[in-house]
């Protein structure tokens, strides 16, 4: 790179060119700062002499004469920050002192020289705990970290009469673009305070909406200090230096931070970090800067960096990475203890990583990047966990230790406090029937969530002789015409009933953000449809049934639509219209392909993957083995390595000629027999509406959202477990109890949605495995909301007990009345999404699965 400089300050330029702009117009370009990307591709980013301008005279009205007497420049002229430690003092009058680095202050002659710093806090806290700063320094700012409040005291007792300044901005618009002063005396994190001069900040919803004071939401901001945008990247540029609504004047822009904060009642701003460090774990959003502010304030804790990692099976953990205070030892059980003193349980991590100090990137901010993963041992139970003392409790902490990751469990630790929740205690259950050959049900696991519980339970089961045939899925042959599921029965021939109809389409849109190789993703494509045979079937008709046809691995073509000659500001938009039209394409059974891909190109390094898939072949869960499967083979053909899956042992076929001959008989009766009894007469759920019900449902509908706060959502939690529920019990006894305030009716019947993935050979397949349960209650004045959620967590477990009956097959044996306006059995439904839509990074391209 070159460094473009004039004598009038009037244009500083790193560009990789050797032809600057012209000198001359506010417009110009002032100077060009190059910052990494996501993919690490470098971004430019063009200021102009306007905003430099504006910028330096807020500077020198907030900042006091004597404070640029020795104003120290530490920063590298490539970084922006050197906009104002060069330019401040050389045009308003002043010294620059420069050093190499701010550290340098440590081995500096003539400290009493400096009078101003600027700095980020992790390099202050440095210097503060080695004798660094220098005592002269009338002002502190501090910027591009989260400031603490212990920081803060501990600056102003360093250095007494000072003052210290909180700042805020991206390098996308000069510099700065908030601040406040941060007193002696603050008890609680710092804002980011107000907007400086000529500057305007939004906060606003996801729908484009102001947010009110105290409701968090992402950061806008507008104003003479915004960028040109980025050099050379028109389509990067449109994306994030979006039209402002808000302003008098035509064609003003603001630029999309991607940070996360709201306004105090004070006026000022409250930084929570950035939108995508909120994480959702196990259907709970999480401010990751949340319980990094609270392990920061445990004495033996120095430094604190808390992320969310997908760990396979596991799903999602929360990681914490620590850097001890002072060279002492950190104990893990202690920290842990501490935090669940302050912090729902839902935010304690699962993993902590000792770190001697954290990476940095070479402007000094934290590089999350270079985290290590943590090893199954930072995982572990706690070290006075005791060890399992029988073969069969060995067992049992083996299948646990499995699903849930860890290295090793203590017989008498929770299986839910140690990161279980209902999706993994499915996994638990299904793999100790396997193992034991025992009929152990997930209520067992409930009502015994430790080793030692659960495997007295398996020891009961096995004494009393209630092992039932868990006949193994096995290989079915493909020489003869292999039987649908129930499931797909059923939807082959409601497809009859309405043919042509996207009803039953499963669309999926994901951005590909950075370097595609569009090869090695069609590549991983053909590879996910060789592997499950599903997704190479179709379904005609013979004779007036349905058969299976299996056709032979090919290649996925994977057609490009370009974007490009849509206008920048448009692309967004037509992607989003076609992903749409795409979802409402229907699907032909007889004919298929039952899957289809293609990619959106919106810019060189901006791509959206449209999948659509019949719900025939494929459920909710299925969509998370496609998204493993896809980033997992991707990254391993973009490096040119073989794929890193191993082949599957069974196919969805073979799932379905074995469900057609294990459940029939007595097996199929047994269930049959307690659903008889459960939904004997069961009432349809007769709800107010305020227009007539059309004859045939129509399948159009709406949303409405309703964020739950976090304080609300930890008193739910708190209560489930005071009554041994869990949160779906939970929120399942209030929802019922809503539905009788609005019907009247005594008797409530709600359906639900379950993995049905009861057999471990299963839980990597892509299929349609997915049931419903009819979840019915009665009600009564009399109850207290205690004693529904006693009925409702009886309900929910013993129709866990009995997933195993096909919802088809149900409505077959008890012929309830058909209705063609309504859904039978159950005409409501209560779901609880655990597995949030994943945001991850594989390749050097980032994948996240966009809502439509």
């Amino acid at each position: 790179e070159r460094i473009y400089l004039d004598s009038d300050w009037g244009q500083i330029a790193s560009s990789p060119t050797t032809n600057p702009e012209p000198l001359a117009g506010p417009d110009n370009l002032a100077y060009v700062i190059y910052t990494s990307g996501s993919t690490g591709r470098p971004k430019g980013v063009g200021i102009t002499h306007r905003s430099a301008v504006s910028f330096l005279n807020w500077a020198d009205e907030v900042f006091p004469e004597e404070s640029r007497g020795g104003l120290l420049a530490a920063t590298s002229v490539c970084f922006d920050l050197s906009v104002y430690e060069l330019f401040l003092p050389l045009c308003f009058g002043g010294r620059a002192i420069l050093v190499e680095n701010i550290l340098s202050l440590l081995g500096l002659g003539g400290k009493e020289e400096v009078s101003l710093i600027n700095t980020v806090p992790s390099a202050a806290r440095e210097l503060s705990a080695d004798g660094g700063l220098p005592l002269s320094a009338g002002t502190v700012n501090l910027a591009g970290e989260a400031l603490s409040a212990d920081l803060a005291r501990r600056l102003y007792a360093a250095l007494p009469g000072h003052r210290l300044y909180n700042l805020y901005g991206p390098t996308e618009t000069t510099t700065y673009s908030t601040f406040t002063h941060v007193p002696s005396d603050v008890a609680a994190t710092p804002s980011i305070g107000r907007p400086i001069a000529n500057t305007q900040v939004y906060v606003l919803d996801r729908d484009g909406v102001p947010a009110c004071t105290g409701v968090p939401g992402e950061l806008y901001i507008g104003g003479v200090g915004l960028a040109r945008g980025y050099l050379n990247r028109p389509g990067l540029t449109a994306e994030k230096f979006v039209p402002n609504p808000f302003a008098a004047e035509p064609g003003a822009r603001m630029y999309r931070t991607g940070d996360r904060v709201r306004w105090r009642g004070d006026g000022e701003l409250e930084f929570f970090g950035r939108i995508d460090h909120q994480v959702k774990v196990r259907g709970f959003r999480i401010e990751l800067g949340e319980i990094e502010s609270v392990l920061s304030s445990h004495p033996s804790v120095r430094e604190a960096v808390v992320l969310a990692r997908d760990e396979g099976a596991a799903g999602q953990l929360l990681v914490a990475y620590l850097v001890p205070a002072g060279g002492a030892g950190v104990s893990l059980s202690e920290l842990r203890a501490f935090l669940q003193s302050k912090l729902p349980a839902y935010m304690t991590p699962n993993a902590f990583v000792t770190l001697d100090e954290l990476p940095l990137t070479p402007n000094g901010k934290l590089d999350r990047k270079a985290l290590p993963a943590p090893g199954a041992a930072a995982r572990e139970a706690s070290p006075q966990a005791e060890e399992a003392r029988a073969p069969g409790e060995e067992l049992v902490a083996g299948v646990w230790c499995q699903v849930l990751g860890l290295e090793r469990v203590g017989r008498e630790e929770s299986f839910f406090e140690l990161g279980g929740h209902s999706l993994l205690a499915t996994q638990v259950v299904s793999r100790v029937r396997e193992l034991f050959g025992v009929g152990i049900e997930l209520r067992q696991l409930f009502m015994n969530p430790t080793v030692a519980g659960l495997a007295r339970q398996v020891e009961a089961a096995r004494r009393a002789g209630l092992g039932v045939p868990l006949t193994p899925i096995t290989p079915a042959r493909r020489d003869e015409e292999l039987p649908l599921s129930f499931a797909q029965q059923r939807l082959w021939v409601l497809d009859k009933m309405v043919a042509g109809s996207p009803v039953y389409n499963i669309p999926s849109a994901l951005r590909l953000k950075g370097p595609l190789s569009v090869g090695a993703l069609g590549q991983a494509l053909t590879e996910i449809v060789r592997r499950h045979e599903s997704l190479r079937t179709t379904f005609p008709d013979v004779d007036g049934q349905p058969v299976q046809v299996f056709a032979r691995p090919a290649p996925v073509p994977l057609p490009v639509t370009d974007l490009g000659a849509v206008a920048p500001e448009g692309r967004e938009l037509e992607a989003r219209r076609l992903a749409e039209a795409e979802a409402r394409l229907p699907l032909d059974l007889s004919e298929g392909p039952l899957l289809r891909v293609s990619l959106l190109r919106l810019a060189e390094d901006d791509h959206v993957l449209l999948l659509t898939m019949h719900h025939i072949i494929s459920d909710g869960w299925s969509m998370g083995v496609l998204m493993r499967e896809l980033t997992a083979l991707y990254e391993a053909f973009v490096e040119g390595r073989e794929s890193p899956l191993p082949e599957l042992t069974v196919q969805y076929a073979d799932f379905a000629a074995w469900q057609r001959g294990w459940l029939s008989g007595g097996v199929l009766e047994t269930q049959l027999q307690f659903w008889r009894k459960q939904l004997a007469d069961a009432p349809l759920l007769e709800l107010p509406t305020d227009k007539p019900r059309p004859p045939v449902q129509s399948y159009r509908g709406a949303h409405e959202r309703l964020l739950l706060s976090a304080e609300l959502t930890e008193a739910v939690r708190e209560l489930g477990r005071r009554e041994g529920a869990t949160l779906f019990m939970t929120l399942l006894a209030a929802f019922k109890a809503l539905l009788r305030f609005y019907t009247g009716q005594d008797d409530i019947v709600v359906g639900t949605p379950v993995a049905n993935r009861g057999r471990e050979s299963t839980e990597a397949l892509i299929g349609f495995f997915a049931n419903t349960l009819v979840l019915r209650t009665g009600l009564s004045d009399e109850l207290s909301f205690s004693e529904l959620l006693g009925r409702v967590r009886e309900v929910v477990l013993d129709a866990h007990a009995y997933q195993d009956v096909p919802f088809e097959k149900l409505v077959e044996e008890l012929q309830p009345e058909r209705d063609t306006s309504r859904n039978p059995l159950a005409q409501v439904f209560c779901v609880l999404q655990q597995q949030p839509a994943p945001r991850l990074e594989t390749g050097g391209v980032s994948v996240e699965v966009l809502e439509a």
